[in-house]
């Protein structure tokens, strides 16, 4: 019996895990497009300066499925680490462990910042009418108090995302934060007390060579069973007819080419892929997809000329008065000491093109997150030996309130056109860990039966699962 052919538009996570499914199934003839020079997209890793850099702060949690885990421990072994978590939070000038620690919070929280959560879970107790109309903010004050709010989540938010948290929509609480609530706060902290703790609580895997080595795994096993792989492979147009997928176009080494695929399975951003559809989509559809709105993210990375800055794998920073939102420093992820007498730090600044920040130049934006840091009572005092940065135009989606009507609007049209199908963080505009991304690109494989037929019913049950997803912290 002849294999349906699939073509894979990206090799995130998403791509590449649906490519190895299919091949080490046998399920069909594969084909992966990718723009870039090599997979993993933004959970991906690079070699710089002599240390293995991710794209940002990355973690494997446990929560992944255990048949998932148990494909990546075969195809990685012992180079999937069991690493505890080490990190902090600046919260009113004062550092606080994370993940949550009871000890730790009576030790080092603020009074003052303490007194108002009791507060907020005294009034609790008196019921009152919800606040309308309901979004991200309303919803989070309600569950979590002002005090949480004001200092964290709320300007947390409006960095993150760059808009008012009264702009957001409810998913993003919903989809966005696991501790929605002062009681699910109280439990996962209470989850962290010796007796009551889980082995696998305030852990998680990383690769010894960086985040982008899980991806890579896949890429190789899928290649080895037969996948291709065309890297540098720009998608410009997907052609249809008749209502169904018949053609992607892309360029690639200068040259245009094409594959005529039975299926067209993309991971593209969800905007990209109906731009390029031809015939164009119908005008309210493109309309939608320019409602639909990503955050960028630009990396800076600085090698140090010393062995370590500090023994934390991660430092969230929510207050507005510091740009940057998180600070990463990757030999302490996978517990490596080389290179010796070096170290690099990655800090995570939310913008996007046309901001401020967007145009600086590395010099300029190391200089400036040295002074950041020495706000934050991280002065940098070892030799700056060099600057990098890394700039993602589309790293989070923003739910403003209003986009699920627009987004209804896109899935709905893709819908129509058979053999194509739309999944991956990217794909399905999602806030997702990677552990959710690969089960996307399970599901997606076991929807395809023995005869090349896919399964629309299941996949929508699926997605409906998916919907249910809340990112990890």
């Amino acid at each position: 019996m002849t294999l349906p052919k699939i073509a894979i538009l990206g090799a995130g996570p998403a791509g590449v895990g649906a490519a190895y499914q299919l091949r080490k199934r046998n399920l069909a003839a594969v084909t992966v497009l990718e723009s870039q020079a090599a997979v993993g997209g933004n959970a991906g890793s690079f070699t710089w300066s002599g240390v293995q850099c991710d794209f940002g702060s990355h973690r494997l949690h446990p929560a992944i499925d255990a048949h998932i885990l148990r494909d990546l421990r075969g195809l990685m072994g012992d180079d999937l680490l069991l690493r505890p978590r080490h990190g902090r939070i600046r919260l009113r000038g004062r550092w606080i462990h994370f993940p949550l620690k009871p000890l730790d919070l009576v030790a080092r929280l603020p009074k003052s910042f303490a007194l108002g959560v009791a507060w907020d879970l005294a009034k609790k107790a008196v019921p009152r009418a919800p606040r309308t109309p309901a979004n991200f903010a309303t919803v989070l004050e309600r569950g979590l108090g002002t005090t949480v709010c004001r200092d964290f989540y709320f300007p947390y938010a409006r960095k993150l995302w760059g808009v008012a948290p009264a702009e957001l929509a409810v998913t993003t609480a919903e989809r966005r934060v696991s501790g929605s609530s002062l009681g699910k706060m109280l439990k996962k902290v209470a989850s962290q007390v010796p007796g009551l703790k889980a082995p696998l609580t305030g852990k998680f895997f990383y690769p010894r060579r960086g985040y982008g080595q899980i991806t890579e795994s896949l890429e190789r096993a899928a290649a080895d069973q037969g996948a291709e792989f065309l890297l540098g492979g720009r998608v410009t147009t997907i052609e249809h007819s008749a209502g169904r997928v018949t053609e992607v176009r892309y360029t690639r080494g200068g040259e245009e080419q094409s594959l005529a695929p039975h299926m067209v399975w993309s991971t593209i951003p969800l905007t990209t892929l109906v731009k390029a559809l031809r015939p164009t989509a119908p005008e309210q559809v493109l309309e939608a997809a320019d409602k639909i709105t990503f955050r960028g993210m630009i990396l800076i990375y600085l090698r140090l000329g010393q062995n370590q800055f500090t023994p934390f794998d991660a430092h969230y920073f929510p207050e507005e008065a510091l740009p940057i939102s998180r600070l990463s420093e990757p030999k302490n992820y996978s517990a490596t000491s080389e290179p010796v007498g070096h170290t690099v730090l990655c800090a995570e600044l939310p913008a996007s093109p046309g901001d401020s920040h967007w145009g600086l130049s590395d010099e300029e934006l190391g200089q400036r997150l040295c002074g950041w840091l020495g706000q934050a009572g991280l002065p940098v005092s070892a030799p700056l030996e060099a600057v990098a940065t890394r700039r993602l135009p589309q790293a989070y989606p923003i739910y403003r309130e209003g986009y699920q009507q627009h987004f209804a609007t896109l899935t709905n049209w893709l819908d129509t056109l058979e053999g194509l199908v739309s999944f991956g963080r990217q794909g399905l505009f999602a806030h997702d860990n990677l552990h959710h991304t690969l089960a996307m690109a399970y599901g997606a494989a076991d929807c395809l039966n023995a005869r090349g037929d896919f399964d629309r019913q299941r996949w929508g049950e699926l997605l409906h699962e998916f919907q249910s997803h809340v990112v990890e912290d």
